[in-house]
């Protein structure tokens, strides 16, 4: 099995089913995880920000950043590779709020209500998710079965 690893303000796509695509310490950033398991074609982002519109030139040099360009880039992306929107199954994680005790600027919450909301506007369902709390989260794609794995902190183990 091969791993991809999934940085910061990044994704990554596969149609191999050795793959296993994976991000490390989610905290406030989302992990947005989509698989067709007919065409067995998935991906993974990790965004930082809700909204693209608060810098525009970070948002055209590096779409992933935010939750606005980069979950379109990510569905775009897998469609080319064979997937179809009404086979993908989307699973999200993270959203916490780890260095915000007082949870003052909420950007955990903002960049989950914004993926909510772009999910909803575009009618597609959100399968399973696990977010909010305050711990980091390692989210892993296994691309022969699309089973996302997540592990907390604490080295808690949750199936998606």
């Amino acid at each position: 099995m091969s791993q991809i690893v999934v940085g910061v303000s990044d994704f990554k796509i596969s149609k191999n089913v050795q793959d296993m695509i994976v991000t490390y310490a989610l905290g406030s950033c989302i992990a947005v995880v989509v698989y067709d398991p007919r065409a067995k074609v998935g991906g993974m982002l990790h965004f930082m920000l809700a909204e693209s519109s608060i810098d525009k030139k970070k948002a055209m040099d590096n779409p992933a950043m935010f939750a606005d360009t980069g979950i379109p880039l990510l569905f775009k992306s897998c469609y080319q590779m064979g997937a179809e929107k009404k086979r993908m199954i989307v699973k999200v994680a993270g959203g916490a709020s780890i260095l915000d005790d007082a949870n003052f600027f909420r950007i955990g919450q903002k960049n989950i209500t914004a993926v909510r909301k772009i999910f909803w506007k575009n009618n597609v369902l959100i399968t399973s998710e696990d977010t909010g709390q305050n711990f980091n989260r390692t989210v892993e794609l296994h691309m022969t079965d699309g089973r996302v794995i997540v592990r907390n902190a604490g080295g808690l183990l949750k199936e998606l």
